[in-house]
């Protein structure tokens, strides 16, 4: 197994937590479930989902970039 590292913001963090607790899983278990669910979809779900994190953390990436 490859392990990924993904920095979340406090409120994404937070959120990752409460939603994870509240399904009596681990905020690591949730966040693979969430991934490997997003990448079962087909393509063309997954380019769109991708093109609207893009468009809507496009200010936050030029910033980082």
């Amino acid at each position: 197994m490859t392990k990924v590292s993904v920095e979340l913001s406090e409120n994404e963090a937070g959120r990752l937590e409460e939603t994870a607790r509240s399904l009596g899983l681990r905020p690591a278990d949730l966040a693979r479930a969430a991934v490997s669910d997003l990448l079962g979809h087909p393509q063309e779900d997954f380019e769109n989902a991708a093109q609207r994190v893009l468009r809507e953390n496009g200010e936050l990436y030029r910033r980082l970039s």
